[in-house]
């Protein structure tokens, strides 16, 4: 059924990447800009960012932060002043030269993040250790300089949330740490059903200027890793820089002990990735902008339109509902739905009405099932929350099933290319072994985890004695 139409798809283990593009093509979530590599978000494809960003922005506030918004330039002098974090980004940068038909007497950063302009500001506001804690967070958009772009997961421009925090003690910069990175945690598993990772990335892969990073990392289907958010603990290094300063409660002037932590449009590209099929999106339930279109059967019958619009008034208020009454076929509108990976789909005509019943289509499965309409609520509830775990479990055990431990490197090169997807193992801690493998196997270092694992003595790399279990992978 639909073959037709889904032949349009690249079949996902055909080519991947392909698959990727023709899904967020077709299904309507993206079109390509004039600009290389920037993306025009469609209404689908922003209304799924709307609900994924409605969830973590209740989540901020709820942990006491408030929302600002800073200016999108941003002065070279003011970008200079915490040297790591300039060098981490410069490569990135898009300057402004010109403004109007005049040369600017000092360049301008199209932000690539916000850390300096922050940094200023808490400057100007933070005095004693009565105005602390600040905790801030902005939803804007940034731009980074990328030389390979894909839609969500790289691209000139995205958006995002950037939370940018000021503490008195360095145990409460830690918690807040911690704390961010468990919502970021909680958002994927709960909202986008998909499996996360947590833990500490290496001094290498650290975020530029901090004084460590915390990040959660999700298993694509492909077998690639994608680092879905971040948390950093930045200690005292843009305070000094930025003169931010507070009087303690001894009276001594101390710097503020800041983190930042930001969450991107590019968890659309993981929740694609994740949970996609060869017929294209499969959205879980509470992202999905629509959770249940009711496709009319027969509509040209008399009673069978009025009938499906009156279902569409009665569950509006517990489910996102949606109905295509076009002049299109069934068949098309089976298809247009599963494509865009619309969680339950409602089929309703002449004889379901005689019969006080309708037929519910799963996403995920393509199982269907009959529901009388005296018990038509609690069932799409039951529906929904059933897609939602399904989706979860499925993703967890494919993560589970990709990831391999190895115990040298002969073995960690073997798996990685034989069963594609997380590699558990142990690292001496230099860098040179972590620049060895990356050139030599293509996997990088994903995270330290913090559930604490040995599975040798050795590291992987070059033999010598290991306490750290890492997890390596190539990646997005």
């Amino acid at each position: 059924m639909g073959k037709e139409f889904v032949k349009n798809i690249t079949g996902m283990d055909e080519d991947f990447a392909q698959w990727y593009t023709d899904v967020v093509t077709k299904a309507e979530l993206i079109d390509y800009s004039s600009v290389r590599g920037s993306m025009i978000i469609r209404p689908y494809g922003y209304a799924l960012w709307e609900n994924i960003k409605d969830a973590l922005d209740k989540r901020i506030k709820e942990t006491g932060h408030e929302n600002v918004y800073m200016p999108l330039f941003i002065p070279e002098s003011l970008l200079q002043r915490e040297k790591d974090h300039i060098e981490g980004f410069a490569p990135e940068v898009a300057w402004v030269t010109h403004g109007g038909e005049e040369e600017l007497q000092e360049r301008l950063c199209v932000r690539p993040t916000s850390e300096v302009l922050f940094g200023e500001h808490y400057k100007n506001i933070i005095h004693s250790y009565r105005d602390l804690p600040k905790l801030y967070n902005q939803w804007a958009n940034v731009v980074r300089w990328e030389k390979t772009t894909r839609p969500f997961l790289r691209t000139l421009e995205f958006l995002w949330q950037e939370g940018h925090t000021c503490h008195e003690t360095d145990e409460d910069a830690h918690d807040e740490t911690v704390k961010m990175l468990e919502v970021y945690a909680e958002l994927c598993e709960n909202i986008l059903a998909i499996p996360v990772i947590k833990g500490q990335k290496t001094e290498k892969e650290k975020f530029a200027g901090a004084k460590y990073t915390y990040t959660i990392e999700s298993l694509m289907h492909d077998g690639k890793a994608l680092q879905s958010g971040t948390s950093h603990h930045l200690g005292d290094g843009f305070a000094k820089a930025f003169g931010i300063q507070f009087s303690d409660r001894e009276g001594n002037l101390q710097y503020v002990q800041q983190t930042s932590w930001g969450f991107t449009t590019r968890i659309i590209g993981a929740m694609i990735m994740v949970h996609g099929d060869d017929r294209g999106l499969v959205i879980p339930p509470k992202a999905a902008p629509t959770q249940l279109m009711i496709v009319p059967i027969a509509q040209h019958k008399e009673g069978v339109l009025d009938f499906a619009y009156n279902l569409k008034d009665r569950l509006a208020g517990t489910v996102r509902v949606g109905i295509d009454a076009s002049d299109k076929k069934p068949g098309w509108k089976f298809n247009e739905y599963e494509m865009k990976g619309i969680p339950l789909r409602l089929e309703v005509g002449p004889r379901d009405i005689e019969n006080n019943q309708v037929v519910i289509a799963r996403r995920d499965t393509g199982e269907k099932v009959t529901v009388s309409l005296d018990e038509l609520e609690s069932k799409i509830a039951d529906l929904l929350d059933d897609v939602q775990n399904s989706l979860f479990e499925k993703a967890l055990k494919h993560r589970e099933e990709k990831t391999s431990i190895a115990l040298n490197f002969e073995e960690f090169a073997e798996k990685l290319d034989s069963n594609k997807g997380f590699i558990k193992a142990m690292w001496c801690g230099d860098q040179v072994c972590e620049d060895k493998i990356k050139e030599e196997t293509g996997a990088t270092s994903r995270c330290i985890p913090f559930e604490e694992e040995k599975v040798s003595n050795d590291c992987v790399c070059c033999g010598k004695e290991a306490n750290q279990l890492v997890y390596w992978a190539r990646a997005y």
